[in-house]
Protein backbone atom coordinates (compact mmCIF):
# COMPACT_ATOMS: atom_id res chain seq x y z
CA UNK A 1 0.00 0.00 0.00
CA UNK A 2 1.40 3.17 -0.88
CA UNK A 3 3.05 5.46 1.77
CA UNK A 4 2.27 2.75 4.52
CA UNK A 5 5.96 0.87 5.25
CA UNK A 6 7.20 -0.93 8.58
CA UNK A 7 8.62 0.73 12.03
CA UNK A 8 9.30 -0.37 15.25
CA UNK A 9 7.63 0.98 18.49
CA UNK A 10 7.48 0.92 21.78
CA UNK A 11 4.89 2.30 23.85
CA UNK A 12 5.98 1.92 27.28
CA UNK A 13 9.28 3.99 28.59
CA UNK A 14 9.23 5.44 31.81
CA UNK A 15 10.82 8.64 32.79
CA UNK A 16 13.27 8.44 36.19
CA UNK A 17 13.83 12.19 36.39
CA UNK A 18 13.36 15.53 34.85
CA UNK A 19 16.10 17.15 33.20
CA UNK A 20 16.54 19.51 36.45
CA UNK A 21 16.97 16.25 38.66
CA UNK A 22 13.83 16.00 39.97
CA UNK A 23 12.17 12.05 40.89
CA UNK A 24 9.52 11.01 38.65
CA UNK A 25 9.72 7.33 38.12
CA UNK A 26 11.30 6.26 41.58
CA UNK A 27 12.30 3.36 40.67
CA UNK A 28 13.75 4.11 37.60
CA UNK A 29 17.67 5.16 36.43
CA UNK A 30 18.28 8.77 36.99
CA UNK A 31 19.37 8.73 33.77
CA UNK A 32 16.39 8.63 32.47
CA UNK A 33 14.71 11.66 31.57
CA UNK A 34 12.78 12.73 28.46
CA UNK A 35 16.21 13.39 26.40
CA UNK A 36 18.25 10.76 27.02
CA UNK A 37 14.91 8.29 26.19
CA UNK A 38 14.51 10.04 22.81
CA UNK A 39 18.36 9.55 22.32
CA UNK A 40 18.81 6.42 22.74
CA UNK A 41 15.42 5.17 20.70
CA UNK A 42 16.59 7.13 18.18
CA UNK A 43 19.94 6.50 17.54
CA UNK A 44 20.76 3.18 19.10
CA UNK A 45 17.29 1.16 19.11
CA UNK A 46 16.19 1.79 16.20
CA UNK A 47 12.77 2.76 17.33
CA UNK A 48 10.67 5.05 15.20
CA UNK A 49 7.39 5.91 17.70
CA UNK A 50 7.69 5.56 21.56
CA UNK A 51 5.02 6.13 23.59
CA UNK A 52 6.94 7.96 26.74
CA UNK A 53 5.01 7.17 30.30
CA UNK A 54 4.90 10.23 32.91
CA UNK A 55 4.70 13.19 30.36
CA UNK A 56 2.03 13.89 33.10
CA UNK A 57 4.83 15.33 35.33
CA UNK A 58 4.87 19.11 35.45
CA UNK A 59 9.00 19.01 35.40
CA UNK A 60 8.74 16.53 32.04
CA UNK A 61 6.39 19.09 30.44
CA UNK A 62 8.79 21.97 31.26
CA UNK A 63 11.37 19.63 29.47
CA UNK A 64 9.99 18.95 26.46
CA UNK A 65 8.68 22.88 26.39
CA UNK A 66 12.77 24.08 26.56
CA UNK A 67 13.28 21.10 23.92
CA UNK A 68 10.56 22.35 21.62
CA UNK A 69 11.52 26.24 22.01
CA UNK A 70 14.82 25.36 21.34
CA UNK A 71 13.73 23.43 18.14
CA UNK A 72 15.67 20.04 19.37
CA UNK A 73 12.13 18.66 19.09
CA UNK A 74 9.47 19.28 17.22
CA UNK A 75 5.70 18.70 16.77
CA UNK A 76 4.27 16.63 14.00
CA UNK A 77 0.90 16.61 12.44
CA UNK A 78 -1.55 14.11 13.46
CA UNK A 79 -0.10 14.10 16.63
CA UNK A 80 3.73 13.69 18.69
CA UNK A 81 6.54 15.18 18.93
CA UNK A 82 9.57 14.27 16.37
CA UNK A 83 13.13 13.80 17.86
CA UNK A 84 15.89 12.97 14.50
CA UNK A 85 14.38 9.32 13.48
CA UNK A 86 11.75 9.07 16.73
CA UNK A 87 7.84 10.21 17.11
CA UNK A 88 7.25 10.51 21.11
CA UNK A 89 3.95 10.25 21.72
CA UNK A 90 2.92 11.85 25.31
CA UNK A 91 1.57 8.86 27.93
CA UNK A 92 0.57 8.37 31.68
CA UNK A 93 0.29 5.63 33.89
CA UNK A 94 -2.09 5.56 36.52
CA UNK A 95 -3.01 2.90 39.59
CA UNK A 96 -6.95 2.29 40.42
CA UNK A 97 -8.00 0.45 42.74
CA UNK A 98 -12.03 0.52 42.72
CA UNK A 99 -13.55 1.11 46.37
CA UNK A 100 -16.28 -1.43 47.11
CA UNK A 101 -14.57 -4.50 45.34
CA UNK A 102 -12.16 -7.50 46.09
CA UNK A 103 -9.05 -7.97 44.11
CA UNK A 104 -5.74 -5.54 44.39
CA UNK A 105 -4.76 -2.27 42.58
CA UNK A 106 -4.19 -1.98 38.85
CA UNK A 107 -2.48 0.09 36.37
CA UNK A 108 -3.66 1.63 32.89
CA UNK A 109 -1.68 3.58 30.07
CA UNK A 110 -3.10 6.64 28.94
CA UNK A 111 -1.84 8.53 25.51
CA UNK A 112 -2.86 11.84 24.23
CA UNK A 113 -1.80 13.36 21.12
CA UNK A 114 -0.48 16.81 21.88
CA UNK A 115 1.68 18.29 25.04
CA UNK A 116 -1.50 20.80 25.56
CA UNK A 117 -3.76 17.78 25.77
CA UNK A 118 -1.68 16.14 28.71
CA UNK A 119 -1.07 19.12 29.98
CA UNK A 120 -5.01 19.59 30.37
CA UNK A 121 -5.17 15.50 31.42
CA UNK A 122 -2.50 16.80 34.22
CA UNK A 123 -4.60 19.37 35.72
CA UNK A 124 -8.29 16.95 35.48
CA UNK A 125 -5.89 14.40 37.80
CA UNK A 126 -4.12 16.46 40.13
CA UNK A 127 -6.89 17.30 42.40
CA UNK A 128 -7.63 13.79 42.63
CA UNK A 129 -3.96 12.28 42.81
CA UNK A 130 -1.65 12.92 46.49
CA UNK A 131 1.77 13.77 43.93
CA UNK A 132 1.23 14.54 40.44
CA UNK A 133 4.66 14.82 39.69
CA UNK A 134 5.51 11.18 40.44
CA UNK A 135 4.66 8.17 37.86
CA UNK A 136 2.09 5.71 38.02
CA UNK A 137 0.46 7.69 41.36
CA UNK A 138 -3.37 5.93 42.63
CA UNK A 139 -5.89 8.25 41.22
CA UNK A 140 -9.32 8.93 43.76
CA UNK A 141 -11.41 7.66 40.07
CA UNK A 142 -12.82 4.08 39.00
CA UNK A 143 -11.50 2.84 35.97
CA UNK A 144 -14.71 3.98 34.01
CA UNK A 145 -14.80 7.41 35.21
CA UNK A 146 -11.12 7.85 34.08
CA UNK A 147 -11.80 6.36 30.89
CA UNK A 148 -14.63 8.09 29.96
CA UNK A 149 -12.65 11.38 30.74
CA UNK A 150 -9.66 10.30 28.37
CA UNK A 151 -12.22 8.98 25.69
CA UNK A 152 -14.05 12.41 25.75
CA UNK A 153 -10.27 14.73 25.66
CA UNK A 154 -9.22 11.90 22.64
CA UNK A 155 -6.90 9.74 24.41
CA UNK A 156 -6.17 5.97 24.05
CA UNK A 157 -6.95 3.61 27.01
CA UNK A 158 -4.86 0.62 27.07
CA UNK A 159 -4.72 -1.84 30.81
CA UNK A 160 -0.94 -2.20 31.21
CA UNK A 161 1.05 -5.64 31.93
CA UNK A 162 -2.48 -7.08 32.34
CA UNK A 163 -1.75 -10.60 33.53
CA UNK A 164 1.18 -9.81 36.51
CA UNK A 165 0.44 -10.03 39.47
CA UNK A 166 1.40 -6.91 40.61
CA UNK A 167 -0.76 -4.13 39.42
CA UNK A 168 -2.18 -6.33 36.38
CA UNK A 169 -5.98 -5.78 36.22
CA UNK A 170 -6.44 -9.47 35.54
CA UNK A 171 -3.66 -10.65 36.96
CA UNK A 172 -4.58 -9.34 40.87
CA UNK A 173 -7.72 -7.17 40.30
CA UNK A 174 -10.40 -8.79 38.62
CA UNK A 175 -11.24 -11.70 36.18
CA UNK A 176 -12.43 -9.89 33.02
CA UNK A 177 -11.51 -6.91 31.92
CA UNK A 178 -15.59 -5.78 31.87
CA UNK A 179 -15.72 -5.86 35.67
CA UNK A 180 -13.67 -2.58 35.58
CA UNK A 181 -14.17 -1.11 32.11
CA UNK A 182 -16.47 -0.59 29.73
CA UNK A 183 -14.89 -2.96 27.04
CA UNK A 184 -15.69 -0.53 23.96
CA UNK A 185 -13.23 1.88 25.18
CA UNK A 186 -10.00 0.04 25.27
CA UNK A 187 -7.91 0.63 22.57
CA UNK A 188 -5.87 -2.28 23.16
CA UNK A 189 -4.16 -4.70 25.83
CA UNK A 190 -0.13 -5.01 26.81
CA UNK A 191 0.45 -8.63 27.89
CA UNK A 192 3.76 -8.18 29.83
CA UNK A 193 6.71 -9.71 29.56
CA UNK A 194 6.01 -12.48 30.91
CA UNK A 195 2.85 -13.82 28.28
CA UNK A 196 2.55 -14.14 24.47
CA UNK A 197 0.06 -14.31 21.86
CA UNK A 198 -0.46 -18.03 22.15
CA UNK A 199 -1.04 -17.74 26.45
CA UNK A 200 -3.49 -14.51 25.72
CA UNK A 201 -5.62 -16.94 22.92
CA UNK A 202 -6.36 -18.98 25.67
CA UNK A 203 -9.02 -16.02 26.97
CA UNK A 204 -11.95 -15.46 24.41
CA UNK A 205 -12.58 -12.20 26.35
CA UNK A 206 -9.27 -11.09 24.32
CA UNK A 207 -10.21 -11.87 20.71
CA UNK A 208 -11.47 -8.42 19.87
CA UNK A 209 -8.35 -6.73 21.33
CA UNK A 210 -4.81 -5.49 19.51
CA UNK A 211 -2.39 -6.75 21.75
CA UNK A 212 0.63 -4.88 22.80
CA UNK A 213 4.32 -5.80 23.45
CA UNK A 214 6.05 -3.29 25.00
CA UNK A 215 9.67 -2.43 27.21
CA UNK A 216 8.21 -1.03 30.51
CA UNK A 217 11.74 0.06 30.26
CA UNK A 218 12.61 1.43 33.85
CA UNK A 219 16.57 2.15 32.47
CA UNK A 220 18.07 3.37 28.88
CA UNK A 221 19.59 0.31 27.73
CA UNK A 222 16.26 -1.61 28.13
CA UNK A 223 14.10 0.27 25.93
CA UNK A 224 12.68 -2.14 22.95
CA UNK A 225 13.32 -5.19 24.83
CA UNK A 226 9.74 -5.63 23.69
CA UNK A 227 8.08 -3.73 20.93
CA UNK A 228 5.86 -3.74 18.27
CA UNK A 229 6.43 -3.89 14.36
CA UNK A 230 3.70 -1.58 13.09
CA UNK A 231 2.59 -0.86 9.39
CA UNK A 232 1.94 2.72 9.22
CA UNK A 233 2.30 6.06 7.42
CA UNK A 234 4.58 8.93 8.90
CA UNK A 235 4.28 8.16 12.33
CA UNK A 236 1.81 9.87 15.34
CA UNK A 237 -0.68 9.74 17.59
CA UNK A 238 -3.65 9.26 14.71
CA UNK A 239 -1.11 6.22 12.75
CA UNK A 240 -1.05 4.66 16.22
CA UNK A 241 -4.87 4.91 16.74
CA UNK A 242 -5.66 3.51 13.00
CA UNK A 243 -2.88 1.06 13.58
CA UNK A 244 -4.57 -0.61 16.75
CA UNK A 245 -8.11 0.06 15.19
CA UNK A 246 -6.71 -2.02 11.85
CA UNK A 247 -7.87 1.23 9.58
CA UNK A 248 -6.49 2.17 6.22
CA UNK A 249 -4.14 -0.78 5.96
CA UNK A 250 -2.65 0.26 9.06
CA UNK A 251 -2.24 -2.47 11.84
CA UNK A 252 0.03 -3.94 13.85
CA UNK A 253 2.32 -6.58 11.66
CA UNK A 254 3.92 -8.08 14.73
CA UNK A 255 4.46 -8.47 18.29
CA UNK A 256 8.10 -8.54 19.08
CA UNK A 257 8.08 -9.89 22.86
CA UNK A 258 10.14 -12.25 25.48
CA UNK A 259 9.85 -15.50 25.47
CA UNK A 260 7.38 -15.44 28.54
CA UNK A 261 10.09 -17.67 30.84
CA UNK A 262 12.42 -14.60 30.40
CA UNK A 263 10.12 -12.70 32.14
CA UNK A 264 10.01 -11.69 35.78
CA UNK A 265 6.55 -13.14 36.64
CA UNK A 266 6.17 -16.40 34.79
CA UNK A 267 6.10 -18.63 36.91
CA UNK A 268 4.85 -18.88 40.42
CA UNK A 269 6.91 -18.04 43.69
CA UNK A 270 7.41 -18.28 47.10
CA UNK A 271 8.21 -15.27 49.07
CA UNK A 272 9.19 -17.32 52.10
CA UNK A 273 12.04 -19.21 51.20
CA UNK A 274 12.61 -17.41 47.91
CA UNK A 275 11.98 -20.21 45.87
CA UNK A 276 10.33 -20.61 42.08
CA UNK A 277 7.35 -23.78 41.93
CA UNK A 278 8.25 -25.85 39.15
CA UNK A 279 5.92 -25.84 36.10
CA UNK A 280 2.71 -27.79 37.11
CA UNK A 281 3.48 -27.96 40.49
CA UNK A 282 -0.07 -27.50 42.77
CA UNK A 283 0.33 -24.14 44.05
CA UNK A 284 -1.90 -24.35 47.26
CA UNK A 285 1.30 -24.29 49.46
CA UNK A 286 5.23 -24.36 48.12
CA UNK A 287 6.64 -27.88 47.90
CA UNK A 288 10.04 -26.59 49.76
CA UNK A 289 8.70 -24.65 52.88
CA UNK A 290 4.67 -25.66 52.85
CA UNK A 291 3.81 -21.85 53.21
CA UNK A 292 0.79 -20.84 51.74
CA UNK A 293 1.61 -17.35 51.02
CA UNK A 294 2.32 -17.54 47.08
CA UNK A 295 2.59 -15.04 44.37
CA UNK A 296 0.64 -16.50 41.45
CA UNK A 297 2.70 -16.55 38.34
CA UNK A 298 1.24 -15.39 34.83
CA UNK A 299 1.36 -18.75 33.16
CA UNK A 300 -0.83 -20.47 36.37
CA UNK A 301 -3.61 -17.00 35.96
CA UNK A 302 -3.82 -17.93 32.53
CA UNK A 303 -4.20 -21.31 33.23
CA UNK A 304 -7.17 -19.99 36.14
CA UNK A 305 -8.95 -17.92 33.80
CA UNK A 306 -8.75 -19.32 30.30
CA UNK A 307 -12.02 -20.58 28.57
CA UNK A 308 -9.81 -22.62 26.12
CA UNK A 309 -7.68 -25.41 26.36
CA UNK A 310 -5.93 -24.81 23.38
CA UNK A 311 -5.27 -21.01 22.05
CA UNK A 312 -7.12 -19.81 19.29
CA UNK A 313 -5.83 -16.73 17.27
CA UNK A 314 -8.59 -14.15 15.90
CA UNK A 315 -8.20 -12.59 12.56
CA UNK A 316 -6.19 -9.62 12.34
CA UNK A 317 -4.41 -10.49 15.43
CA UNK A 318 0.14 -10.38 14.09
CA UNK A 319 2.39 -13.31 14.60
CA UNK A 320 4.15 -12.87 17.98
CA UNK A 321 8.04 -13.41 17.33
CA UNK A 322 9.69 -14.14 20.45
CA UNK A 323 12.71 -11.71 20.83
CA UNK A 324 15.81 -12.18 23.44
CA UNK A 325 17.56 -8.58 23.88
CA UNK A 326 20.95 -8.69 23.27
CA UNK A 327 21.96 -8.32 27.40
CA UNK A 328 20.34 -11.49 27.73
CA UNK A 329 23.22 -13.18 25.81
CA UNK A 330 25.75 -14.50 28.18
CA UNK A 331 29.06 -12.34 27.01
CA UNK A 332 27.10 -9.39 26.08
CA UNK A 333 27.93 -6.52 28.53
CA UNK A 334 27.70 -3.11 27.62
CA UNK A 335 30.99 -2.55 26.31
CA UNK A 336 30.36 -5.00 23.52
CA UNK A 337 26.49 -3.97 23.21
CA UNK A 338 27.97 -0.05 22.35
CA UNK A 339 30.76 -1.61 20.02
CA UNK A 340 27.69 -3.55 18.19
CA UNK A 341 25.75 -0.32 17.76
CA UNK A 342 28.91 1.68 16.82
CA UNK A 343 29.76 -1.02 13.85
CA UNK A 344 26.67 -3.02 13.33
CA UNK A 345 23.83 -1.31 13.38
CA UNK A 346 20.78 -0.88 16.13
CA UNK A 347 19.73 -3.29 18.32
CA UNK A 348 16.28 -4.09 16.47
CA UNK A 349 18.40 -4.33 13.31
CA UNK A 350 20.94 -6.76 14.82
CA UNK A 351 18.29 -9.24 16.71
CA UNK A 352 15.77 -9.66 13.35
CA UNK A 353 18.00 -7.98 10.17
CA UNK A 354 21.66 -8.65 10.26
CA UNK A 355 23.53 -10.88 8.66
CA UNK A 356 25.09 -13.70 10.83
CA UNK A 357 28.69 -12.78 9.35
CA UNK A 358 28.40 -9.37 10.59
CA UNK A 359 27.40 -10.04 13.62
CA UNK A 360 30.22 -12.72 14.02
CA UNK A 361 32.55 -10.19 12.89
CA UNK A 362 32.02 -8.15 16.19
CA UNK A 363 30.70 -10.31 18.52
CA UNK A 364 32.10 -13.30 17.38
CA UNK A 365 30.72 -16.95 16.32
CA UNK A 366 29.15 -18.46 19.76
CA UNK A 367 27.30 -14.84 19.94
CA UNK A 368 26.15 -14.81 16.35
CA UNK A 369 24.93 -18.42 16.62
CA UNK A 370 22.99 -17.55 19.90
CA UNK A 371 21.84 -14.80 17.72
CA UNK A 372 20.20 -16.69 14.96
CA UNK A 373 19.12 -19.32 17.30
CA UNK A 374 16.89 -16.88 18.85
CA UNK A 375 15.47 -15.61 15.45
CA UNK A 376 14.72 -19.35 14.59
CA UNK A 377 13.66 -20.57 18.22
CA UNK A 378 16.20 -22.59 18.92
CA UNK A 379 16.72 -21.52 22.56
CA UNK A 380 16.02 -23.21 25.70
CA UNK A 381 15.06 -20.84 28.49
CA UNK A 382 14.56 -21.19 32.95
CA UNK A 383 11.56 -19.34 33.88
CA UNK A 384 11.80 -16.43 35.73
CA UNK A 385 9.78 -15.92 38.89
CA UNK A 386 9.44 -13.70 41.67
CA UNK A 387 10.86 -10.38 40.43
CA UNK A 388 13.58 -11.78 38.87
CA UNK A 389 14.09 -12.38 34.62
CA UNK A 390 14.58 -16.15 33.27
CA UNK A 391 17.59 -16.68 31.33
CA UNK A 392 19.07 -18.41 28.54
CA UNK A 393 19.25 -21.75 28.89
CA UNK A 394 17.56 -24.46 30.38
Amino acid sequence: MSGLRPCFADMHVHIGSSGDGKPVKISASRQLTFQAIAEEASSRKGIALLGVIDCHAPAVQADIDRLLDAGEMTEVSGGGIRYRETVILPGVEMEVREAGFGGGPYHLLAYLPSLDAMKEWTAWMSPRMKNVSLSSQRIRATGRELQKELLDRGGLLVPAHVFTPHRGLLGCSADRLSDRLDPDGIAAVELGLSADSAMAGRLSQLDRYAVLTNSDAHSTGVIGRECNELLIGDPSFAEFAAALRGRDGRRIAANLGLHPKLGKYHASFCPSCRSPLAEGAPDAVCPSCGSPRLVTGVDVRIGRLADRVTPEWPAGRPPYRHQVPLGFFPGVGPKLRERLFREVGTEMDILHRIGRDEIAAVAGERIADAILDAREGRLGFTAGAGGTYGRVGD
